[in-house]
This record gives structure tokens, C-alpha cells and sequence, in this order.
């Protein structure tokens, strides 16, 4: 049983959750939580497991065979509330390994419909578009260097498991994979303050891509030149723009209405 933060295992735990290098040179990353715990080790993502006494108490009295075939370490209720990153944590904690996707695997999805994100700095909002993409059926998430890593901490816990199924890519020249996104038929759809409304009647069912920018700033005068078509969300009142993960959400939904309108027509035309 680990007793000490001291711990060269509980040091490390730490530190992947404090330093993007650290999770990059090990090529893993912290979780927190049963259900991110289940899922990753249901997906068979999961490296080591690290449960407190009283969290591996009542999950073998509830079933004895609960961490069969499981590489995991006891420690302490302290210790782990010590390296947890939670306020409350759940009494279990993983590491595991990071995921690897090609930009052409996401590009040449047949129904591609990407979202593509310019430094994107709050964890919430990144950890919540990602899980929105899948609700909304986004095929791929593709964000530049400069946006929050995809692997921090509190980004993990917003995506409620989402990290693990979606698909995405992280560019060092974002303007260079505009460029391809363009050259695979992609059209590429800016969210801008000067941006037309966009049609309701079926301009996202064709491959196609959101550019969602920065929360404070919105997109660069270079990334916006790049899209082929600037829109914007219809609003009332005074409010000139909406939260980012909200306004990429809108998009996204949208993309799915129009989408799903399309096949369910399709569907009654062949009846």
C-alpha cells in the first residue's frame, strides 16, 4: 500500500498532471473517476489503476472480482486526495495511454464534418466541445498549438469520457491544414461577428468545417481569410457573440439537423 506523496509513483502522477511535456514523453495522460476509469479499461486504453483504501473496500465487497486482471495500487485516502486534481475525488485514478490520429484518416472521412479550433485557452470549454462533437456527430476535432492541451486535466474531466471516442489532431501550422482541409472539398465555415446567417435549408450536408476562435478575441485575420464562407448565429437583443463552446455547439447541431433531415427524406423516398 502507498502511504507518501513521496512516492516516486505518486511524484509522477503529479507531475503528468501538472506538465504537458511530462504526458508527451510518457505518452499517457490521468484520469479521475469511475466512470472514466470504466470506460478507458472497457476500451482496453487503461494503464494502471490507483485506488484509495476505502474506494477498493466497497467495490470488492459489492464484487469480489472487480479489479481481477487489473494492473492497480492501493493507497491511502489521504495520499490520494493529496495527488487528486478534484476538490472531491471519487477514490480512483488511472493513467492512459494517449491516443493517436492521422489528419488524412480525418479528412477523408466520406461525411466529413470537422471542427477545427483556434486558440481555444479555457479547459471547460475545450473538454466540452469535444464532447458535444460526439453528441452532434462531429467525424473529427482539429485545434492548433496554441489551444489549451487536449490532455490537461480538468479538459478530461469535461469531455465525460467523450476523449476517448472522438477522433483529433493537433496542428502546429494551422493555416497549412486549412489549406488541405480545402483541398480534400472541404468547405470551411468561419463563425464571425461579420459573417452572414447561414442557410437553414442545407448548406452543412456537404463535407464541411466550423472554425471556432479564441474566447476573447475570436478568429485571426489570417485563419478567417481562409474559410470560404464567414457566419454567424442569429441573435436578439444587444448580444453580439456567444460563449465559444456554445456558439461551436450550435453549429454543430445544426450540421446534425440538416444532416439527419436529409436521411430521414432519403429514407421515405426509397419507402
Amino acid at each position: 500500500m502507498i502511504s507518501s506523496t513521496s512516492n516516486s509513483q505518486m511524484k509522477n502522477l503529479t507531475l503528468l498532471q501538472k506538465k504537458p511535456r511530462a504526458r508527451e514523453e510518457q505518452g499517457i495522460f490521468v484520469i479521475e473517476g469511475t466512470k472514466m476509469f470504466e470506460e478507458a479499461r472497457n476500451a482496453k486504453l487503461l494503464q494502471k489503476a490507483y485506488v484509495s483504501e476505502t474506494y477498493y473496500r466497497n467495490q470488492i465487497a459489492e464484487d469480489p472480482n472487480y479489479f481481477d486482471n487489473l494492473d492497480y495500487e492501493i493507497i491511502t485516502d489521504s495520499v490520494l486526495k493529496e495527488v487528486s486534481d478534484t476538490k472531491t475525488p471519487q477514490g480512483i485514478m488511472g493513467t492512459v495511454k494517449m491516443a493517436e490520429y492521422s489528419l488524412e484518416n480525418l479528412l477523408q472521412a466520406e461525411d466529413a464534418c470537422l471542427l477545427v479550433l483556434e486558440d481555444i485557452r479555457d479547459p471547460g470549454n475545450l473538454g466540452t466541445m469535444i464532447r458535444t462533437a460526439e453528441g452532434a456527430g462531429i467525424t473529427g476535432v482539429i485545434f492548433n498549438e496554441s489551444t489549451v492541451d487536449i490532455y490537461n486535466p480538468k479538459v478530461i474531466r469535461a469531455t465525460m469520457g467523450s476523449i476517448y471516442r472522438v477522433p483529433f489532431y493537433r496542428t502546429n501550422q494551422l493555416i497549412d491544414t486549412l489549406m488541405l482541409i480545402k483541398n480534400y472539398g472541404i468547405t470551411i465555415f468561419a463563425a464571425h461577428l461579420l459573417g452572414a446567417a447561414y442557410d437553414t435549408e442545407g448548406c452543412f450536408l456537404k463535407k464541411c468545417a466550423f472554425l471556432i476562435g479564441n474566447e476573447a478575441n475570436g478568429l485571426s485575420e489570417e485563419t478567417s481569410a481562409m474559410a470560404d464562407s464567414l457566419i454567424r448565429i442569429p441573435m436578439a437583443g444587444k448580444v453580439e457573440s456567444l460563449n465559444a463552446a456554445v456558439a461551436a455547439a450550435i453549429l454543430m447541431y445544426e450540421a446534425a439537423r440538416q444532416r439527419n433531415k436529409q436521411r430521414d427524406s432519403e429514407t421515405n423516398i426509397k419507402r
